[in-house]
């Protein structure tokens, strides 16, 4: 029965650290990223920078 129990035990342990890298996964998920009210600066996603100049330093430019 020694067997039985520390293989029960063993998949306890595996189930128990499934479920908090779920519960740790649904918070970065669905947690707030964006900023608070005391916050000085927003959050960008991504930031956006138009090009110098139309059809400066593009690969087609440069082909010989």
């Amino acid at each position: 029965m020694g067997a039985h129990a520390g293989a029960v035990r063993e998949l306890l342990v595996v189930l128990v650290v499934a479920g908090v890298g779920l519960l740790l996964a649904l918070l970065a998920a669905f947690g707030p990223w964006h900023p608070g009210v005391d916050d000085r600066h927003p959050a960008v996603v991504v930031e956006l920078h138009s090009p110098v100049g139309v059809g400066t330093g593009g690969v087609a430019d440069n082909a010989g």
